[in-house]
């Protein structure tokens, strides 16, 4: 084969592994790469997401890797600037309060329904849930005791049988992520190792008001280990830097 023909024959593969990698399963597990990377906090609240060296790393199109960031965008976990691009979103203390607020209402609405349904195998699983988050913790592995602990609320609200408040309470979970990443304390998780145990105590013994209270003072708890203040906006002494630059 001529060098024209294998350089032809190269490109046309090159085009059509860019293809096959940009298929709608590649960028659902790019996806859940880049959000399991926010939500752990490897990808810190503000840090810049090129395209460019997004597309390098996962071997996709930057059109693609561009789709994948307008839909982290919807979710709040990331903040798309004109001309600047994409970032890791910073929530305003403002958004933090408003996020627990709304934890509030549908976690806590949903703990009767979630008594009525869960299963002896759903309890069982959430107490695997909380076990390895007690594990990771144990372990000093931070970002992978963060993720199960935001699994396990999740889980619990499936249970209550409603996809779409179980899909938003997971929304919720991941923007909490950032909240803890924003105004959470190092080394402090939110939610205390022995809750979410405590928790499926109330499960068990059947007590929907029981479970919604113990709810309710979790995420209050969790809230209240936070530092939620907007840092004070930085007015530089504009005559110290300038006094003497024009002679």
């Amino acid at each position: 084969m001529s060098e024209s023909r294998q350089a032809h024959a190269a490109k046309k593969t090159r085009r059509n592994e860019g293809k096959a990698g940009d298929g709608a399963q590649r960028h659902d597990a790019i996806y859940r790469a880049i959000s399991d990377a926010i939500i752990e906090h490897r990808l810190q609240p503000g840090a810049r997401l090129r395209e460019d060296a997004l597309s390098d790393v996962f071997g996709v199109s930057r059109t693609g890797i561009r789709k994948i960031l307008q839909r982290l965008a919807l979710e709040h976990l990331v903040t798309l600037t004109p001309r600047r691009g994409a970032s890791v979103s910073r929530p305003t203390a403002e958004e933090a309060r408003d996020v627990f607020a709304a934890r509030q209402l549908v976690e806590c609405g949903l703990m009767e329904q979630v008594v009525q349904r869960a299963t002896a195998a759903d309890v069982a699983r959430l107490r695997d849930d909380a076990r390895r988050e007690r594990q990771a913790l144990k372990a000093g592995k931070q970002s992978e005791a963060i993720k199960l602990s935001a699994a396990f609320h999740v889980r619990l609200a499936e249970l209550a049988g409603n996809a779409t408040l179980s899909e938003f309470v997971g929304r919720l979970c991941s923007r909490s992520s950032l909240i803890l990443a924003v105004y959470g304390n190092t080394g402090h998780l939110g939610c205390e190792s022995h809750d979410h145990d405590e928790l499926i105590r109330h499960l068990e013994s059947g007590s929907g008001e029981r479970a919604r209270a113990f709810m309710q003072r979790h995420l209050k708890a969790i809230e209240a280990s936070l530092s939620i203040a907007e840092a004070p906006e930085d007015t530089p002494d504009l005559k110290r830097i300038f006094d003497g630059a024009l002679g």
